[in-house]
């Protein structure tokens, strides 16, 4: 003896689910498009000039004008100024003769991974460098402690160059990954699109210990002659 087939349901039972699943769906969609983030960041905090920001004479320290850093290969400039809003190079130099190479790179639309800043890992082996080590790090400030990571990296086994560096994205310190991502998120939800600032420190020298402690002491020369907003864009501390 079979089963008997279920009853069929009626015409109006068929259309007011169909109705219900179709709302549900535009719902959905309807949310997800609320979601998505259409207001920048960069927009909302106003115009912020590197240039005019980073003083070129601070606490004994002083920049050079003709200092020649490393000269980027065609192809990675070009990538630079797609990627970023604004960039700033400097070299400064102090009475002893210590000297720290300077780079910052503003990017006002970090919303996908084709505008999104590249990381000195990948940069400088883009210029024909070698990473030897890669660290995490903390300066530990006056004004409150940033997250970096130094790397340890050479050019043609005769320039020796560690470099540190930290991100901000939107408000927040980030060396990437999931602190990256819960940024944007956080932002994200608010409809905001986050901007992104890469401070970078490096100087020539083989004694990696003693060029990790000079460029934690030019950081922090730095960041006390900023004004708290310049201080805030540059490294999210008051």
């Amino acid at each position: 003896m079979t089963d008997a087939a279920p009853p069929l349901e009626p015409a109006s039972v068929l259309t007011r689910r169909a109705a219900l699943a179709a709302s549900l769906m535009a719902g959905v969609a309807w949310a997800g498009n609320a979601l998505v983030p259409r207001r920048r960041m960069a927009d909302r905090r106003g115009g912020f000039k590197l240039a005019e920001a980073v003083p070129e004479r601070f606490a004994g320290w002083q920049r050079d004008p003709n200092a020649v850093g490393v000269v980027a290969n065609p192809q990675t400039e070009e990538l630079l100024r797609r990627i970023y809003t604004e960039t700033l190079e400097r070299t400064y130099v102090r009475g002893s003769g210590e000297r720290i190479m300077l780079s910052i790179a503003y990017g006002a639309d970090q919303s996908d991974n084709s505008v999104q800043m590249h990381y000195p890992e990948v940069c400088y082996p883009a210029q024909g460098f070698q990473v030897l080590g890669r660290q995490r790090g903390v300066l530990r400030l006056a004004q409150g402690e940033i997250p970096v990571r130094r790397l340890e990296t050479v050019f043609a086994n005769r320039r020796f160059e560690p470099v540190t560096y930290w991100t901000v994205i939107g408000d927040q310190l980030s060396l990437g990954g999931l602190d990256r991502r819960l940024a944007e998120i956080r932002h994200g939800l608010k409809g905001e699109i986050v901007d992104g600032m890469l401070v970078r420190v490096s100087s020539i020298s083989q004694d990696t210990p003693a060029a990790f402690a000079l460029q934690d002491q030019f950081v922090a020369d730095l960041l006390d002659n900023l004004t708290p907003a310049q201080r805030l864009r540059l490294a999210a501390l008051p």
